[in-house]
């Protein structure tokens, strides 16, 4: 699933593919802007680390868990 995140000050997205499903990513966004959290933590399918300052969230768009068509439809 992809995840997009848009950071304040910034002109850049942060992009980003993981295999967490949709609703544990959405309850560890929520559990951390309610708790307070100072950062996010998330790790992609290759393995790499991203961690976010709260403070400067944006948005954050968790796409949907469907792969891609490949090919054409008729």
């Amino acid at each position: 699933m992809e995840i997009r995140i848009g950071i304040t000050n910034t002109g850049r997205e942060l992009s980003f593919e993981t295999s967490e499903s949709a609703e544990a990513v959405k309850s560890t966004i929520a559990s951390a802007l309610d708790q307070g959290d100072s950062h996010l933590s998330f790790t992609d399918v290759k393995g790499n680390s991203y961690i976010v300052p709260t403070a400067n969230l944006a948005f954050i768009e968790v796409g949907t868990e469907e792969s891609r068509r490949v090919g054409f439809v008729a």
